[in-house]
């Protein structure tokens, strides 16, 4: 039986040359995130390698937060949730206890140049154009969040063909269904800072109150930028909690 050859550096360790031939195929597409990949024994006999080495590359990609293992299921590549990041901070909870999920706006997609933190984020030449979306959530109708998101136009100008109503709560699925891009990470810093007039309006806050600003860059599989966002809410809603032990 044949085998599939490992391309890349020999000089690499030849688990790590596997660990990234299974990551290309995840990057492409060829395997997709929440489907199972191909069991240790067939990525065994694909790759011609020792089963040792099979077992290192994908506790590699574990480790790096990209597969996921099921007991008794077998590995699977990892969807991540980032709408709980913004909630750890921000839980809402209604009259009688309940957890509430904010609702979402979206209050313009357009094309633009890229401003220049957005630009150093994508790693996009000057003047590149992204998407440049404008999403309220909401609680009970009440604004909780305003976001500014920019997305690279090479990869989601699709976006540009939807009605703000065609937007679903979550974009990630959006992105993946309408643009073939997957998100698969995210990196966020929190400050604080003043609200501006426009976050003022849009919260229904004193100007020059306290606002906490989320900023995320999003990547995908292939650790490639492919979303900036900042969420801003007002800081009166804000809530930290850890546990120490």
């Amino acid at each position: 039986m044949s085998t599939t050859a490992l391309g890349q550096d020999e000089r690499l360790p030849l688990y790590q040359r596997l660990r990234d031939e299974m990551l290309g195929k995840i990057a492409a597409g060829e395997w997709l995130p929440g489907e199972a990949i191909p069991t240790e024994a067939e990525l065994t006999r694909q790759y011609g390698v020792a089963v040792g080495t099979v077992r290192k590359a994908v506790e590699t990609l574990v480790a790096e937060g990209l597969l996921l293992r099921a007991q008794g299921r077998g590995t699977f590549v990892r969807r991540p949730n980032f709408d709980g990041s913004l909630f750890r901070f921000f839980r809402q909870v209604s009259a009688n206890g309940q957890s509430q999920v904010p609702q979402s706006r979206i209050l313009g997609c357009r094309l633009e140049p890229a401003d220049a933190a957005a630009r150093q984020a994508l790693q996009l030449a000057e003047g590149e154009r992204c998407v440049f979306l404008q999403r309220l959530r909401l609680i009970d109708g009440r604004p909780l969040f305003h976001e500014r998101i920019w997305l690279p136009a090479s990869r989601f100008g699709a976006l540009l063909d939807l009605a703000p109503e065609d937007f679903p709560p979550l974009l990630y699925p959006l992105y993946e269904q309408h643009c073939g891009q997957r998100i698969a990470s995210a990196k966020e810093t929190l400050t604080v800072s003043a609200a501006d007039a426009e976050l003022a309006a849009i919260l229904d806050v004193a100007e020059a109150s306290p606002s906490v600003v989320i900023e995320r860059t999003a990547l995908g599989y292939d650790r490639t930028p492919l979303e900036y966002r900042l969420s801003r809410a007002a800081a009166e809603n804000f809530r930290y909690q850890v546990e120490i032990s």
